[in-house]
C-alpha cells in the first residue's frame, strides 16, 4: 500500500514537471514544491525524503525537454520501502547471508556475536528463531562483554526488511517499571547492514519499533548512543528523542562515557 501511494505522489509529481516549467527553477525551489505533495499525502519522513531526492534527481536531469520526463522517472532505481520483521524461516537466508558478509547486529560484541548467531543457526535455525522473540525472558541469562552473566530481559529483535535483511533492532524492558538494570543501555538497539546505511532505514525502523513498545504500557524509552555517533544521535532526534544527560557505562562495557536520550511515548 505505502509502493502504491508512493507512485500516486510520483505521477503528480511528473503532472508539474510537465505543467509548471519546474526545469527552469533551482533544485532548492523544486525539492520544496515536490516536499509540500508529500507532505499533503501524509507520507511518513522516510517516505517524503525519498520521494523528493527522487524527483529532485529528476527534476535536475529535465534540462527543458518535458517529454523526457517519464522516461527519466522511470529509469530511477526503484525505491524500497522498510518494515520491521518477526525473524522468520521465509527471511533467515537472508539475514545469514547478512551475516556472511561480516556485520554484526550487535554493536558491542560485533564479530563474537556474528559467530554466535551463524553457529547457532547451523545447529537449529528453528530454535534460534524462537530465541529472538522472548517477551516473557524464558531464555537463558545472558553473558555481558566481561563474561558476567545476567538475567534475560522480556524483549524481542525485528529484522529491518526491504525485501531482504537489512538489519535488525531490538526492544527490551523490565516489567511494571521503565527504568533498567545498570548494565542494560536501552531499552532499544538497532544496526544497519552497511551496504544500506545512510538511507533513512534506522530512522523508520526505530519509528516502527516504537509503536510496538507503546503497547507494552511503558511512559518512554531510553536510547544510548556513543558521543562520537551523530548518525545515530540524528535517528533518535528524528523521532521525537530527547538529550536528558550523558553518563560514563556499566563497567562491563568499559565503563566509558555514553549520551542517554529519551522518547516519551
Amino acid at each position: 500500500m505505502a509502493r502504491r501511494r508512493l507512485l500516486v505522489v510520483c505521477a503528480k509529481n511528473v503532472t508539474l514537471l510537465e505543467t509548471s516549467n519546474l526545469a527552469r527553477l533551482d533544485t532548492g525551489r523544486a525539492g520544496c514544491l515536490l516536499q509540500k505533495l508529500t507532505n499533503e499525502a501524509a507520507f511518513s519522513a522516510m517516505e517524503r525524503g525519498l520521494v523528493v531526492r527522487n524527483c529532485a534527481l529528476v527534476a535536475r536531469s529535465f534540462a527543458g525537454n518535458a517529454a523526457s520526463v517519464p522516461v527519466l522517472l522511470s529509469a530511477t532505481p526503484a525505491v524500497q520501502m522498510v518494515e520491521i520483521v518477526k525473524p522468520a524461516l521465509e527471511h533467515l537466508p537472508s539475514y545469514k547471508a547478512a551475516l556472511e558478509r561480516g556485520w554484526s547486529p550487535d554493536n558491542v560484541r560485533l564479530e563474537e556475536a556474528t559467530r554466535e548467531q551463524l553457529a547457532a543457526i547451523e545447529a537449529d535455525p528453528a530454535a534460534f528463531l524462537a530465541s529472538l522473540d522472548d517477551p516473557e525472558a524464558k531464555g537463558p541469562p545472558l553473558t555481558l562483554p566481561d563474561g558476567t552473566k545476567v538475567p534475560r530481559l522480556p524483549g524481542f529483535r525485528r529484522w529491518i526488511w526491504d525485501g531482504e535483511a537489512a538489519g535488525s533492532i531490538g526492544f527490551r524492558w523490565q516489567p511494571g517499571t521503565a527504568e533498567l538494570p545498570p548494565h542494560v543501555l536501552g531499552h532499544i538497539g538497532y544496526a544497519v547492514v552497511p551496504w544500506k546505511q545512510r538511507r533513512g532505514y534506522a530512522t523508520e525502523a526505530l519509528r516502527l519499533m516504537l509503536d510496538e513498545a507503546r503497547a507494552v504500557g511503558l511512559p518512554h524509552v531510553e536510547i544510548t548512543a556513543k558521543p562520537g555517533n551523530p548518525a545515530s544521535h540524528k535517528v533518535i532526534l528524528a523521532n521525537g528523542g530527547k538529550l536528558v544527560g550523558r553518563f560514563f557505562e556499566d563497567a562491563a562495557y568499559g565503563g566509558v562515557e555514553s549520551l542517554r536520550f529519551r522518547i516519551e511515548l
